[in-house]
């Protein structure tokens, strides 16, 4: 995590340049992903301002020295034990001689509004959203290497979960068993709730692990994702523990050729639901259209979903420095499901697929 000082920091230059154009003097960021994204500080509880010429970041004696080794060099404002910390915030902004606030609504209750309006009653306060999120689409080489990491988590976890796949195993075990080795090997944990669906229960797209066990089925679909330093991966594989249905290995070749077309198609400035059509067009032509029934892919970064997102009414290009996801899926209610999805990083001339868990239909197969 990039540590913040007052003197250098590009992220918050860049947030100042998008500010100015706001109309707003100053951003109160209050959205912990954000304060984490702009300043390094991994902590919680702690408010970030943000002012034409300097930031304050407003926190308690619980992380001084945590702040001190993270973000060596920027202004702190440690609030004392009982003191509000809208208090401090209060007496910063007033001294700065703000006359307009902007605020991040999405992640600001009503309640904190309220109280934030009534501490500052000759200030304006109003919502200037989205900047952070903007810059957070592109990453940067420290954010793209920590993904890296990430990705690397995940799929050391999975390969010790392919290896040692039983037949009494319950989706549940699966799931411990990821977040077991990604804390073992350095992780924060996994990046989401781990989605283990056996047989059937694999056409539930957010499907819940449960007690159902490997040998119920022919087939099991696994959703996982590790958190490394806050960032995340998000990964998507089917494995086969006995002899396909004729019709799975056609929903499987079906939804990795689509998966490969529309990997096949990210540049930059490629159009964001043009590389959703791609695959969607061979499911449909398949006669599953019906049967994908969510966006193509998603951001990652500190968040498991964040922008952009590859859907069918996203009308906006690609940019070199975007991760996303590119996951199909196919859903048959009562029979089963596939879903393959990799991270896929935007380059200048083209793309990486930096995911590399094997998906050919011969490498899906697992011997119990």
């Amino acid at each position: 995590m990039a540590k913040s000082s007052s003197k250098s920091n590009p992220r918050i230059t860049k947030l100042r340049r998008l500010l100015k154009q706001s109309g707003a003097e100053a951003l109160l960021v209050t959205n912990f992903k954000n304060v984490t994204y702009l300043t390094g500080f991994t902590g919680d509880d702690s408010y970030l301002l943000v002012t034409p010429k300097n930031e304050i970041l407003f926190s308690d004696p619980r992380y001084s020295e945590q702040l001190e080794t993270e973000c060596p060099g920027l202004p702190l404002e440690i609030r004392q034990p009982g003191v509000p910390i809208l208090t401090t915030v209060h007496k910063a902004i007033t001294k700065a001689k703000i006359q307009t606030l902007g605020i991040e609504s999405p992640s600001m209750t009503v309640e904190l509004f309220h109280k934030l309006c009534s501490k500052l009653d000759k200030v304006k306060v109003q919502p200037v959203d989205g900047f952070i999120e903007q810059l957070r689409e592109i990453k940067d080489k420290q954010e793209i290497a920590l993904t890296r990491d990430a990705i690397a988590l995940a799929e050391k976890a999975f390969a010790v979960v392919k290896a040692g796949l039983r037949g009494d195993q319950t989706e549940k075990e699966i799931e411990a068993t990821i977040a077991y080795e990604i804390q073992r090997n350095g992780g924060r944990g996994p990046s989401f709730p781990t989605l283990v669906g056996v047989g059937p229960r694999a056409a539930l797209p957010h499907v819940t692990p449960g007690m159902s066990k490997i040998e119920e089925d022919n087939f099991v679909l696994i959703d996982w994702g590790a958190d490394y330093k806050f960032y995340k991966s998000d990964l998507t594989r089917v494995l086969f523990t006995g002899k396909a249905p004729a019709k799975m290995k056609k929903m499987y070749d079906v939804c990795l050729k689509a998966q490969l077309a529309a990997i096949d198609m990210i540049k930059p400035g490629a159009i964001m639901k043009d590389v959703d059509h791609a695959a969607r067009s061979v499911i449909a032509k398949a006669g599953w259209g019906k049967n994908f029934g969510h966006g193509l892919g998603h951001g990652i970064g500190l968040d498991i979903h964040e922008a952009p997102r590859l859907g069918s009414n996203v009308d906006r290009p690609l940019e070199a420095g975007m991760i996303v996801t590119v996951e199909p899926g196919i859903y048959l209610p009562g029979f089963g499901g596939v879903r393959i999805e990799d991270d896929i990083l935007v380059t200048k001339d083209g793309h990486e697929v930096m995911t590399s868990v094997p998906k050919s239909f011969e490498e899906a197969q697992v011997t119990l």
